[in-house]
């Protein structure tokens, strides 16, 4: 075959979230601390209300941009939890993830070549993800700050882009970083996009893991420049159903439906009676993962604290991103690669999750996981620590 592929496919540079992990899969005994993925079983209402689906027949198309019982019940949740007003289900478009939420997005308010906004360190797939939707990413480097974006960090970007900038993609409680904001820091943020005339794409996904005070949506201070991203991955230990939604402007969202459509068509209608039980449990029923996201959280902060390594405690998410210790030079990727051959413990190397050179120093920890393999994945990393630090 002669005839070359798609260019942008071809020059696409791998996940290297993804990468890494394939390359030490097959490392046997490994304890990951490597992705989100939530160490409690998903609620028994959700599954229960999912088999019943299926033993229902309810394995046929759904409604394409969701249906209309899971909606209202985005609607009810959303209201409840954030205290956001849309009038019609049709503000709602029920996805496959936040992953396909981003794509969906992306290709509704980029043309080719248009730029993204994105504090950085970011979730490594947003990078792939614009890639392929022709966007440019136009990162602004927050590590000086604590992680935390300013109005001025935003001025200072836009005043040397070198494309035409469309929006800013804005994660709150913060993949890898657990940075999120309050809601004096949000209306200094909000004025300023406003002021810059930018699409406020608000990924929202970790907004029930927020430890100190309640989390506040975007949506609620820009409601029409705001697509709010959230699901229930993370909330609800749902990693697996694959379970997102988009909210926004009535006239966008059917634009965005546009290209969700062809996508994906819909999801599963299974999948998403499972959603609308999951998003009927009170918030005080699923109160006991944040208590224990909260104790793994200060558990390993201290940890890691002790052994060197200089990091910003996380307010929300379950992410630690952590510099390595001097003595321990600034390649995280190497360190990274060493601590999965010889400790048999992996992590992510901080690279993943940034476009600046600073970030190869740091590694990003999950300590989503069950405690006991959070404690084991610690002991061997402070083992590997102390026997590098005797030679």
């Amino acid at each position: 075959m002669t005839k070359p592929l798609n260019p942008s496919v071809l020059n696409l540079t791998p996940d290297k979230l993804l990468s890494f992990q394939h390359a030490v899969a097959n490392i046997e005994g490994l304890v990951s601390l490597t992705f989100g993925e939530p160490g409690f079983a998903t609620p028994d209402v959700i599954k229960e209300a999912t088999i019943d689906s299926i033993r229902s027949n309810r394995s046929h198309y759904g409604d394409s941009q969701g249906e209309p019982a899971l909606r209202q019940a985005v609607l009810d949740y959303m209201k409840d939890r954030y205290d956001l007003d849309y009038p019609s289900i049709d503000n709602v478009v029920v996805t496959v993830g936040v992953t396909e939420a981003m794509q969906s997005i992306f290709k509704t308010l980029l043309a080719s070549g248009d730029g993204l906004l994105i504090p950085d360190p970011a979730y490594g797939s947003y990078f792939s993800a614009l890639s392929l939707a022709g966007g440019t990413a136009v990162p602004i480097n927050t590590e000086a700050n604590a992680y935390k974006l300013t109005p001025a960090m935003v001025n200072q970007a836009l005043a040397e882009a070198t494309v035409p900038v469309k929006g800013i993609l804005f994660n709150y409680p913060s993949n890898p970083t657990g940075v999120t904001y309050n809601e004096a820091e949000l209306a200094e943020l909000a004025q300023c996009f406003e002021e810059n005339d930018l699409w406020v794409i608000s990924d929202e996904i970790y907004a029930e893991l927020t430890y100190d005070g309640d989390h506040f949506s975007m949506g609620k201070l820009l409601p029409d420049r705001t697509i709010v991203v959230n699901g229930l991955s993370k909330s609800h230990a749902m990693t697996g159903y694959r379970l997102g939604f988009i909210l926004g402007p009535l006239d966008l969202m059917a634009e965005i439906q546009k290209v969700h459509g062809p996508l994906v068509f819909a999801v599963p209608t299974f999948i998403q009676d499972g959603a609308t039980a999951a998003l009927k449990i009170p918030k005080a029923d699923l109160a006991y993962m944040i208590e224990g996201y909260r104790e793994r959280r200060d558990y390993a902060v201290k940890f890691l604290e002790d052994l060197g390594f200089e990091l910003v405690a996380p307010q929300g998410a379950f992410y630690l991103f952590a510099k390595l210790p001097a003595d321990f030079g600034t390649d995280g990727w190497s360190f990274a690669e060493k601590l999965a051959q010889e400790a048999k413990v992996s992590v992510i190397p901080g690279a993943g999750f940034s476009l600046f050179e600073s970030a190869n120093q740091f590694i990003r920890i999950s300590y989503a996981s069950e405690m006991s393999q959070l404690q084991e994945g610690l002991k061997r990393i402070a083992t590997y620590v102390e026997q590098q630090r005797q030679k």
